[in-house]
């Protein structure tokens, strides 16, 4: 992919390509990081909230994709 890249439109060089490839690299790292923490945030939260108890996984991740389904526009 890399020399189909480089003399396009997009990309003069090969090192623009390289330069492209690691802010995404970079970007999508920050983002990961950023969930990561959050999922800890979420994991302490609920660790106060009180015992465990059983849970239907195949329930919940049915609700789960219902409220993604919501979210997303397309309830229903």
């Amino acid at each position: 992919m890399l020399p189909a890249a480089v003399g396009s439109v997009a990309y003069a060089s090969a090192s623009e390509v390289i330069r492209e490839a690691m802010r995404d690299w970079s970007a999508e790292w920050q983002q990961r990081s950023g969930d990561i923490e959050k999922l800890r945030g979420m994991w302490a939260e609920g660790k106060t909230t009180g015992t465990a108890s059983p849970v239907d996984f195949n329930e919940a991740l049915e609700e789960a994709r219902q409220e993604l389904k919501a979210a997303r526009g397309h309830g229903g």
